[in-house]
């Protein structure tokens, strides 16, 4: 679409769709969240699906416009990147809270590690699906992308069972945790969408629904002109400029979920959007008739190690619970930072050897 743009024109349509995205983002968030409460879907499996799909929609238009386009390189680098840069959030919000515990102290929950450890399952399938042949295809869906879906519903079922049924204390809640009730920041977050009454909540539902997805396909497509302009492969720009923008969402949201006490409900917005992105591998392939997991590159691998890596330190933190600040941020949160910074390094490195 793009193709003969100047690159001046593609940078100002990419950090507009970005900021749309942000924007939307955020509206789409409130107003999901106030009719989740009015229709109560949310603890229901069809109603987890729903959330799922409603708060990733900028990372489906991307897939969607990079599989119809045959670019799957940049929805690949998309996905497996943004898994390691929206766990990065949590390093943000951690220094969002400036004193006292830090965010993994306070969230602490087993139900949260079940949600780091569906992160780390389908991301450990995407690796072996990428090993399969890719004439290996049924119906347009390779057997790797069927089975990462299949993982993440059954996941999901688990999860929402283990919610009040953990056989531990408080239902796998930590005690010195935080005071509301997980969810307290969307219900308020819902009941001030819901002011404006039903009708124009679902209306502004469907406004920020559909400039999501526009902003999505445009940052898709000036990201290509851009990758090409500065001579990136669609995987880099993916997984860090991309990546990165799409995830502003999710600190908007992540910061005010903190600062309404509610640190179980902002780990769990970034676990469970973690835990869908490789889904989206299922869709790319409808849409491209190829089985998407064995077009994986060893830069891929290699972001989906770095993203299981920064999973587990997490995971880490909301078992141990450690009460020591590093500067700004927790231990897990230092310790994940560094890892980042020198994975990106070799990445920088590794994606420029070859």
């Amino acid at each position: 679409m793009f193709a003969g743009t100047s690159m001046l024109l593609a940078g100002a349509l990419f950090i507009g769709s970005a900021a749309a995205v942000w924007l939307a983002g955020i509206w789409l968030s409130d107003t999901t969240d106030a009719l989740e409460r009015r229709f109560g879907f949310g603890e229901a499996i069809g109603g987890l699906l729903i959330l799922a799909i409603t708060t990733n929609l900028p990372e489906i238009a991307i897939t969607t416009g990079a599989a119809v386009s045959g670019d799957l390189g940049i929805a690949i680098g998309n996905i497996l990147g943004g898994i390691a840069i929206q766990t990065m959030v949590l390093v943000v919000l951690d220094a969002s809270l400036r004193s006292g515990p830090p965010l993994t102290y306070r969230a602490a929950s087993l139900v949260l590690v079940l949600e780091g450890a569906l992160v780390i399952a389908v991301l450990i399938i995407s690796v072996m699906g990428h090993f399969l042949p890719s004439t290996l295809v049924f119906a347009r869906i390779g057997p790797g992308e069927l089975l990462i879906a299949a993982i993440w519903v059954a996941g999901l079922w688990l999860i929402a069972r283990s919610r009040n049924t953990l056989p531990w204390h408080a239902a796998g809640n930590a005690p010195g945790g935080q005071d509301v009730q997980r969810g307290h920041a969307a219900e308020v977050r819902a009941s001030r969408a819901m002011q404006v009454g039903g009708q124009r909540v679902l209306l502004r539902f469907g406004v920020a629904s559909v400039v999501t997805l526009g902003a999505g396909l445009l940052l898709e497509q000036s990201g290509e002109r851009l990758a090409d302009g500065f001579g990136l492969s669609g995987v880099v720009f993916g997984a860090t400029v991309l990546a990165a923008s799409t995830a502003l969402p999710e600190v908007s949201t992540g910061i005010a979920s903190v600062r309404m006490g509610d640190y179980q409900l902002a780990v769990s917005d970034i676990f469970g959007g973690n835990a869908f992105l490789p889904v989206l591998f299922l869709w790319a392939g409808l849409l491209s008739g190829n089985a998407v997991l064995p077009q994986i590159t060893a830069v891929d691998i290699y972001l989906t190690g770095l993203g299981i890596l920064l999973t587990v330190v997490f995971v880490w933190g909301l078992i141990a619970r450690p009460r020591r600040r590093i500067g700004p941020i927790g231990v897990d949160s230092a310790v994940a930072l560094a890892l980042y910074l020198v994975g990106m390094i070799g990445f920088a490195t590794f994606a420029g050897a070859i």
